[in-house]
């Protein structure tokens, strides 16, 4: 098949044609007619081929008609087909529509099916449970069972009847005197055992363990009638009531019993004379080893190894005799024993919290409470021993934590009131012992370097107070502390007076000051406020008095020191020449006399001061300042003088011959 030409390269052919006949100069208008001739023969010699093929093409013609009624018919088809689809898609969506709206109805059916089984269920009396709460006993298991039921029904139709429902109708009857039975035995029982506590010796916890094992019967009286609930609550209230009251106005008078016979009074005050009274101890024989009411001993123990110790039982402890707080301990630990017991019991079987809970407690155990607390001032009126009041101070303190802990908020305002109590007589007695140094009279005591008895009482009472306090410290206590040092140190200073001479001064002092920091720092910590003021006195006193002692035996040396050193410091050396003979006369007497000086100085400081850690660290005080006072005097000497004094080492090693061991 000839290739046909594309529209560019017949336009190629046509301009080119064109030029070719430009060219040659032909005629247009003839060569338009030869051009003319040519289309005439082409179209007709086209005519006959068409002719010639117009069998074929008649044939091509049936063909297309032939396949457009094929066409026509696969379109039919097709139509059909889609509608016939349309048809299905219709009837597929109203069978999904169907089939929700089925499942929506079997689940409503399902959901009504089940509230109603439920609601006939809890609607219906089984004869078990008519049978169980009318025959069984309450203590039974299934009777617990049966009464949640029947409590849950009773519910159920206390509801209802507020809808009108009709169906409660059908079983009020029955349950309403199932309610009744189930109230009549319970109330029975519960009375039966609030009744047990009033046996004789009864173990009152029994009784309450078997109520808090059926607590659910209260809460069923609670919720069903309340009158009978209130007889039940008031008929406890007045039982344990009436049993704690008892119990503790027993407990509390026995224990009066077993207190020292012989009690302090305003003449143990601590700046009484010591022959006025013996004290408190003077004639007890359990307790002989305390020297004075001021001496904690081991009763401090009683806020720790014996806070939670078993308490005294009167009967079985008729031949010992007890110290005030040890009694108010047992009285108080009583106390906290039980009422924490009864406080828990009634929030947990009554079901009440917060200020209903303490308001019942307060109707149960508020004529308990206030009876110890009239106890207490009548015991404390004429109370002289201050350290028994600062225990019981820290009692009350330690007893209130642990009701805390116990999660029993009930006593906090019982606690204010014993130490609004105590407070105030505590405040009272220890005033007076400040009173009592204040008025002591220096004249009227023996002339004794030793430490004063006085001073003893005030150093174990003060490491007493400070020792119980220190956990829990308190302003008024540091402030009388502070004006019961600033009083003892006035005193101390009055006493020393009274003796002749400022050596002698200065002994008593020190053997005092020593007293005090000794006995505070066993019992204290080092840094308290009370050793630090002690610590400083007796420091200063005691180099004052290494002065003193140093003075009759090398007084000359230490003088000379003072006086020439600035000669020495300036440079002055024709000033130290001129003191020569001087010097010289002062190595002679230090070479004959040092030895014997020391043996005296020895025998001085040991014989002045009982405690001979305190006369070695003195002497060694004294020591130490001679030869520091000795290398000075050394630097201050001429060559000639230099030469002539003792070697250095030589008094050293005469030293070391007086160092102590202790």
């Amino acid at each position: 098949m000839a290739e046909v030409p594309s529209p560019q390269m017949t336009e190629q052919l046509d301009n080119e044609e064109v030029r070719e006949i430009l060219k040659n100069t032909t005629d247009l208008r003839q060569y338009s007619r030869q051009i003319e001739k040519e289309f005439k023969e082409v179209e007709n010699k086209s005519i006959e081929d068409y002719i010639a093929e117009s069998q074929n093409i008649a044939n091509l013609h049936n063909q297309v008609n032939d396949c457009d009624d094929v066409l026509e018919r696969m379109e039919n088809m097709l139509m059909s087909f889609q509608s016939v689809l349309n048809n299905i898609s219709t009837e597929i969506t109203q069978l999904q529509r169907k089939s929700v709206s089925m499942s929506l109805q079997l689940t409503n059916r399902q959901s009504v099916k089940a509230q109603l089984s439920q609601f006939i269920e809890d609607m219906a009396v089984s004869e078990e449970m008519i049978n169980i709460i009318m025959e069984t006993p309450v203590t039974e298991r299934d009777f617990s069972t049966q009464l949640n039921v029947l409590n849950h029904k009773l519910s159920l139709v206390k509801e209802l009847s507020f809808k009108e429902s009709k169906s409660t109708s059908d079983v009020s009857d029955v349950l309403q005197k199932l309610r009744l039975k189930a109230m009549a035995k319970i109330r029975s029982y519960l009375l039966e055992q609030i009744y047990k506590f009033r046996k004789p010796m009864t173990n009152y916890q029994i009784p309450q363990n078997a109520m808090l094992k059926h607590k659910f019967f209260f809460e069923f009286i609670l919720s069903n009638e309340r009158h009978v609930a209130q007889e039940i609550c008031s008929e406890y209230i007045d039982t344990m009531g009436k049993i704690y009251y008892s119990y503790f106005k027993s407990y509390s008078t026995r224990l009066t019993s077993l207190k020292f016979e012989e009690s302090c009074t305003k003449d143990d005050l601590m700046g009484i004379e010591d022959n006025a009274s013996k004290g408190l101890f003077s004639k007890t024989t359990s307790l002989k080893h305390k020297s004075t009411i001021f001496t904690i001993g081991k009763r401090g123990d009683i806020l720790n190894q014996q806070l939670e110790a078993p308490i005294i039982v009167p009967h079985a402890q008729l031949k010992n005799r007890y110290t005030a707080e040890a009694l108010f301990r047992s009285e108080q630990y009583a106390l906290v024993d039980n009422a924490c017991r009864e406080y828990l019991f009634v929030t947990e079987f009554f079901m009440v919290r917060g200020t209903q809970a303490q308001d019942l407690f307060n109707q149960i155990m508020g004529k308990t409470l206030t009876l110890m607390i009239k106890n207490l001032e009548t015991s404390i009126h004429d109370c002289f021993d201050t350290i028994a009041m600062f225990l019981c101070i820290h009692l009350i303190f330690r007893y209130q934590l642990m009701c805390h802990k116990r999660c029993v908020p009930a006593l906090d305002k019982y606690w204010d009131s014993l130490q609004a109590v105590i407070w105030p007589r505590f405040e009272l007695v220890f005033r007076l012992n400040i009173q009592s140094i204040h008025d002591c009279d220096p004249t009227k005591f023996n002339k004794e370097l030793g430490p004063h008895y006085i001073t003893r009482r005030y150093a174990e009472f003060s490491a007493a107070i400070v020792g119980i306090s220190e956990h829990f410290p308190n302003e008024l206590v540091s402030r009388l502390l502070l004006e019961l040092q600033n009083e003892v140190e006035c005193f101390i200073l009055r006493m020393a007076a009274i003796f002749p001479t400022r050596k002698d001064q200065l002994i008593y002092l020190i053997n005092n000051y020593d007293l005090v920091l000794g006995v505070l720092m066993e019992h204290t910590r080092d840094n308290s406020k009370e050793a630090e003021a002690f610590r400083e006195q007796l420091n200063s006193r005691s180099a004052e008095y290494v002065e003193e002692i140093l003075a009759p035996h090398f007084g000359g040396i230490i003088q000379f020191v003072k006086e020439c050193e600035h000669f020495f410091e300036k440079e002055q050396m024709d000033e130290l020449r001129k003191q020569e003979r001087r010097s010289l006369a002062l190595v002679a007497s230090f070479s004959a006399n040092w030895k014997k000086s020391l043996e005296e100085l020895n025998r001085e400081v040991l014989l002045s001061f009982p405690s001979l850690l305190t006369g070695s660290q003195l002497l060694q005080l004294a020591l130490a300042s001679l030869v520091q006072d000795y290398h000075r005097f050394h630097k201050l000497l001429t060559p000639n003088a230099r030469a002539q004094l003792t070697n250095i080492h030589v008094v050293m090693v005469e030293i070391k011959k007086y160092k102590s061991n202790y």
